[in-house]
């Protein structure tokens, strides 16, 4: 019972951790088409800027400052570079975002140094919210999903209850007609595109107060944004928070499963003849946890090729 409930809620918030940086990714796919690999680097950027400010200014100033720099960074990208390449499909967006997400790392480690940075929660948010099992549940955990559900409910309330998801949704489906309506569509797209940074970078600030903040920090969580994107379908904001906590809660309980093939047969009695095999038989869960999103990206595209929430074409 203590192992279930202590990886349901560590899978939970994990697994909001992870909506906050793909929420943007989504945003910038399902309102542009545009597959940006660099938007990993824009969570580590988010980190770097809050730790930065936060070491001059305090905590929440850098948790402020940090979605705008990066914001701001997105909008220059999307204005000076993304044109350049539109035309000539996906594929040559994706090299463009992955050499900026090299430049950035680059930059990182030019400025910051190539070694972890000492980027902590301040002491005010330093404390148990309740006690499991005799062990404190750190309040920061807590913090970082209700980040991730206030940021869902905000984008959620934007893009479907106002009239600014409207016009957003209307340039991305039909930007002539929106453009003949008088809408400024490049100043749409632009605005989109550092909307979707800024929250890779707020989610940086927030996670990395938590999470180790380092130069590989984008690399490492770089692949797994783009599985919760898939799995949850392109583009589908709804579909990116079911993935998100699907991954987080495979993720937790694999990590403590000493589960595998052998023990499974061992119900039957046909234990030892597994063991006597090796090799796949007597590989233990926990040490593939780290595939197990992958494997689930793998069924999930199986079954339905558009993701869980994704629309057919």
């Amino acid at each position: 019972m203590e192992f279930a409930i202590i990886s349901t809620l560590n899978g939970v918030t994990y697994g909001l951790m992870l909506f906050m940086v793909s929420a943007g990714l989504t945003l910038i796919f399902g309102m542009m088409g545009v597959l940006n690999f660099a938007h990993a680097s824009f969570y580590m950027l988010g980190a770097y800027v809050a730790y930065a400010v936060s070491s001059i200014f305090g905590f929440w100033t850098g948790i402020l400052v940090a979605p705008i720099v990066v914001g701001l960074v997105g909008m220059a990208v999307e204005r000076f570079l993304l044109p350049r390449v539109h035309a000539h499909g996906h594929a040559h967006e994706l090299l463009l975002t992955f050499g900026l997400a090299l430049i950035i790392e680059e930059l990182i480690k030019i400025f910051f140094g190539d070694f972890p940075m000492n980027y902590q929660m301040p002491e005010a948010l330093r404390f148990s919210a309740f006690e499991i099992f005799g062990t404190g549940y750190p309040f920061y955990r807590l913090f970082i999903g209700g980040v991730s559900v206030i940021m869902f409910t905000v984008l959620w309330l934007l893009l479907t209850r106002t009239r600014t998801g409207v016009v957003v949704r209307a340039a991305e489906r039909l930007p002539q007609m929106a453009e003949a309506l008088g809408h400024n569509i490049p100043m749409i797209f632009m605005f989109v595109f550092g909307t979707g940074a800024a929250l890779a970078g707020l989610a940086g600030a927030v996670a990395g107060a938590f999470y180790p903040t380092n130069p590989n920090m984008g690399i490492e969580l770089g692949v797994i944004v783009f599985v919760v994107v898939v799995v949850g379908g392109l583009g589908s904001l709804k579909g990116s928070l079911v993935a998100s906590l699907m991954i987080g809660l495979f993720s937790s309980f694999a990590v403590g499963l000493d589960w595998s093939i052998a023990s499974t047969l061992e119900l039957v009695g046909l234990g030892d003849w597994a063991r006597s095999i090796g090799g796949l038989m007597t590989l233990e869960l926990s040490s593939v946890s780290a595939t197990i999103p992958f494997a689930l990206m793998l069924i999930v595209l199986l079954v339905r090729p558009a993701g869980l929430m994704g629309e057919r074409n």
